[in-house]
C-alpha cells in the first residue's frame, strides 16, 4: 500500500498492516477479520474462528482481527462492503475469500485445501521435515526383515509424534510381520476417524490381512511338494504363497500368485490376484518391486 497523500492516522494504520499481515504473510497464512462491535454475525463468528486459527496455529495460520470502525481505511483498501468479511493473505496478496464459511467444518475444509498447495512455513511442516528420515530408517529397517528392531524405531517415533499416520502405520506393520496381528489390531481399532482414513493405515491394515491368511513357513516343504506333484493344485499353490510370504520371500509368493491368475484368473472369485494386490499395498505401491510386479500382471490379464 502506498502511502503518498495519506493522512497521519492513514499511515500509521498501513504501518500497523504490514507489521501484523503483510510481513508475516510472508511465511504464514493469515486470516484477516474485518469486523465490528455493533455486528451480530461477528460476535457470533468470532469464537468458531479463534477456534480454528488455535487449532491450525502449528501448521501456519494466524488470525488478525480488523476493526472496521476503528481501520476504515484499510477495509477500505480490501473493498468490504459487509461484515463479517474474512480473507486468507499470503505473502502480501489476498488469495481466498472465507467470508461464506460458517462453521468450523467449512473452516477446515477452505484452509486444508489452501495449506496443501503452499509453500506455508509451519511448526507442523519442520517437524515432518526431522521426521522423515527417521521414518525412512524404520521403513528401510522392516523392509530387510528385522522386524523387532523395526517395531523399536517406530515406537520411539509414535512418543515423538503419535498422531503421524506413517508412524502408526510402520508400527502396525511391524507388528503384523511378527505375527502379533492381535496387538496389531488392537492398535488400529483405537485410532482416530481422520487417521484410520489414511493411506498408511490402509496399508498397515492391509498388513494385518496378510499376515492373518499367512501360511506358517514350517508348511513350506510339504506345500511345494503339493505342487511339484499337481501343478493344477491351486488352492495348494495359494497356500505356499503364504507360506512364502511368511518366510519373507515375496519374490517368490508373487511367483505363485501369478502362476495361479495365469492359469484360472478367476479362481476362488479372483482370491489369488485380491491377495497380490493386498502385497502389493504393503509392500508400497510406489515401491520399484511392485512396479515390476504389475507389469507381470498386466502381460498375464491383457497380454
Amino acid at each position: 500500500m502506498a502511502t503518498l497523500g495519506l493522512s497521519e492516522q492513514e499511515k500509521q494504520a498501513v504501518a500497523d498492516f504490514r507489521r501484523d499481515v503483510v510481513d508475516p504473510s510472508q511465511t504464514a497464512l493469515i486470516l484477516v477479520d474485518f469486523w465490528a462491535e455493533w455486528c451480530g454475525p461477528c460476535k457470533q463468528l468470532s469464537p468458531i474462528i479463534e477456534k480454528i486459527a488455535d487449532e491450525y496455529a502449528d501448521k501456519g495460520v494466524k488470525l488478525v482481527k480488523i476493526n472496521v470502525d476503528e481501520n476504515g481505511f484499510i477495509a477500505s483498501q480490501f473493498r468490504v462492503q459487509s461484515i463479517p468479511t474474512v480473507y486468507a493473505v499470503f505473502q502480501g496478496q489476498p488469495i481466498a475469500d472465507l467470508s461464506k464459511a460458517r462453521t468450523e467444518a467449512q473452516y477446515r475444509q477452505m484452509l486444508d485445501q489452501l495449506l496443501a498447495q503452499l509453500p506455508i512455513e509451519s511448526e507442523a511442516s519442520r517437524a515432518a521435515e526431522d521426521l522423515a528420515p527417521l521414518i525412512a530408517m524404520g521403513e528401510e529397517t522392516l523392509a530387510t526383515g528385522d522386524h523387532e528392531r523395526a517395531l523399536s524405531i517406530f515406537r520411539q517415533l509414535s512418543d515423538m509424534a503419535p498422531d503421524n499416520a506413517q508412524v502408526v502405520g510402520g508400527q502396525i506393520r511391524a507388528l503384523a510381520a511378527l505375527g502379533r496381528e492381535d496387538e496389531a489390531e488392537a492398535l488400529l481399532g483405537a485410532l482416530p476417524t481422520d487417521l484410520a482414513k489414511d493411506p498408511a493405515i490402509e496399508r498397515a491394515r492391509a498388513a494385518i490381512a496378510l499376515a492373518r491368511a499367512a501360511v506358517p513357513a514350517a508348511h513350506l516343504a510339504p506345500l511345494q511338494s503339493r505342487v511339484a506333484a499337481n501343478p493344477d493344485d491351486h488352492e495348494a499353490r495359494f497356500e505356499l504363497a503364504g507360506a512364502l510370504m511368511a518366510a519373507g520371500d515375496r519374490d517368490g509368493a508373487a511367483d505363485a500368485l501369478l502362476e495361479i491368475i495365469r492359469q484360472d484368473r478367476d479362481w476362488e472369485d479372483s482370491k489369488a490376484r485380491n491377495q497380490l494386490l493386498q502385497l502389493f499395498e504393503v509392500v508400497g505401491l510406489e515401491d520399484p518391486w511392485v512396479s515390476a510386479q504389475r507389469r507381470r500382471l498386466s502381460a498375464i490379464l491383457f497380454g
